[in-house]
């Protein structure tokens, strides 16, 4: 197991357009067995390379359910954007907060995965959030850059929001 650091919002290289990923090689395969851990360990659903300072276009999503299983994309490209949902979103670069975002409710991703190989996949309600998010990681875009009112600190539990 690797962890990476996990770069905060103000580090410039969250701000970066990153590159397309042209081959595979056991350099990427490492990063992206270290980004699983890294995001597993942070209790994430969702990492793209520049979270961890590496300007490729690489994310990886786990959002718990069994299908689809942990996900790979490679240099993905948003298709179709159907519907719109706002709920709260937060990001492993901005801890210890959360802000209302619109999203499109269903999206259908291209994407190569970790053989290289394209697929696509037609996604909703969290996995759809989150190919969003990470994908505009992915373009320098951050979540807070498109909440609607202020960012708000969550209350750790119902208890703690209590005392």
């Amino acid at each position: 197991m690797a962890l990476r650091e996990v770069r905060k919002e103000g580090d410039p290289v969250l701000r970066k357009e990153c590159r397309p990923l042209k081959e595979m090689n056991d350099r990427t395969r490492q990063l992206i067995d270290d980004m699983f851990d890294t995001m597993y360990e942070a209790q994430g659903v969702g990492l793209a390379a520049p979270q961890v300072g590496i300007l490729k276009q690489i994310v990886v999503i786990d959002v718990g359910m069994e299908e689809p299983e942990p996900l790979v994309l490679i240099n993905p490209e948003i298709l179709e954007m159907n519907g719109e949902c706002t709920d709260y979103e937060g990001c492993l670069s901005v801890p210890g907060y959360q802000g209302q975002v619109s999203r499109a409710e269903q999206v259908k991703v291209r994407a190569l995965d970790p053989e290289m190989k394209e697929f696509e996949l037609t996604a909703d309600g969290l996995l759809a959030r989150c190919i969003q998010h990470e994908t505009d990681h992915l373009h320098g875009v951050l979540y807070i850059d498109k909440v609607i009112g202020e960012l708000e600190q969550p209350a750790a539990d119902e208890e703690a929001a209590e005392e």
